[in-house]
């Protein structure tokens, strides 16, 4: 049995939160993508087949993985034999770049949380796409693949589009979907993005530059925005409006929060960083709920932030969310989180007369 199934997993959770957090990611998902190589990975529980078609594709269940867990798609294998509907990686970045130097990543088990600072660390996305060509996920067309892009940390705010453009560029052949990632607190200034007028901006030009690809690679590709779970009611209305305005196809709702309300006291609380996991769930939602007051059924809403239980997952589709994912909670919970949360969310069955 691998050590990935839900009992053994809850067995060596213990020694792995003894570890680094950091330490701990580099360990386990090597494992991972090693079982599935080696085809021990068949013997792990899948969702039941619940397939949802948004945004022109079919997801074969609706709960996915969230960014962030596989910077460079360099476990893509690995990660889809734990039965998502979907996966997404990176946050990748134009050249290579190491991100915050170390430590960057703190556990609040008190808070079932994260604390995270990452910087967008990864290999750049020559590699990035070199990964993914070479997954089995991608070469047999397994499933839906979402791809994370970003600016790099060096490159001033203003030239941030063309980062955003370049990485499109470079990934469009191989995604399923595309996401704009402009809502990281771990990279200066990169929030400033969500701002109507600069996300007007980029918006357009990747919209623009997708229909232009979409042509040349005769596929198209939707484009999904991810944005900040600290936002007030007239920033959810102006960037709900931008993503109608720009024909956006999707939204993700939300990323990592800067708040400390639900975690003051406790050990690293005060690590620089975005907190995820639990104390993200109700910022998540009310993000959620604003989005789809002011978009109805446009285009659909992936919820992600504070998922630990198929009555979390509920929330978020009660909050508007089509679609969710998980990070935080499957390192808290296991692989066994996937499932309960594909139980929780699925569609009663049609009957035939």
């Amino acid at each position: 049995m691998p050590i990935f199934s839900a009992p053994l997993y809850a067995l060596i959770r213990p020694l792995l939160f003894t570890l680094d957090p950091e330490a701990a990611h580099h360990l386990t998902l090597p494992l991972l993508q090693r079982a599935a190589k080696l085809g021990l990975t068949g013997l792990l529980h899948r969702p039941a087949p619940d397939p949802r078609t948004l945004m022109g594709l079919t997801f074969p269940n609706p709960v996915g993985l969230a960014a962030g867990l596989d910077k460079d798609g360099a476990y893509i294998d690995g990660l889809a034999a734990l039965g998502f509907g979907f996966l997404e990686i990176g946050t990748v970045t134009p050249r290579p770049q190491p991100g915050n130097p170390l430590p960057r990543m703190f556990r609040l088990p008190e808070a079932r949380a994260l604390i995270n600072r990452m910087g967008f660390n990864n290999e750049g996305v020559d590699a990035f796409v070199r990964n993914v060509q070479a997954s089995q996920f991608y070469q047999e067309r397994k499933g839906v693949l979402g791809l994370n892009i970003g600016k790099n940390m060096t490159t001033p705010i203003e030239n941030a589009a063309d980062d955003y453009l370049h990485c499109l560029e470079k990934i469009y052949p191989y995604a399923s979907y595309v996401t704009i990632n402009v809502s990281s607190p771990n990279t200066q200034n990169l929030r400033l993005l969500q701002e109507t007028t600069a996300l007007d901006l980029l918006l357009s030009k990747l919209r623009t530059a997708s229909l232009r690809l979409s042509d040349q690679h005769k596929r198209y590709v939707p484009l999904v925005l991810k944005i900040a779970p600290d936002l007030g009611d007239e920033e959810i209305k102006n960037i709900a409006a931008a993503l109608l305005r720009n024909q956006i196809d999707g939204v993700i709702a939300s990323n990592t929060t800067l708040s400390r309300t639900d975690v003051a006291g406790l050990p690293h609380a005060e690590e620089n960083g975005g907190v995820s996991g639990a104390p993200v769930q109700e910022k998540s939602n009310r993000v959620i709920a604003g989005l789809k007051a002011e978009i109805g059924d446009a285009l659909p809403i992936i919820g992600v932030g504070g998922i630990f239980s198929g009555d979390d997952a509920r929330a978020k589709r009660d909050a508007g969310a089509s679609l969710v994912q998980v990070y935080t909670g499957l390192i808290y919970r296991g692989p066994a989180l996937v499932g309960e949360c594909a139980k929780a969310l699925r569609q009663p069955r049609t009957l035939r007369a």
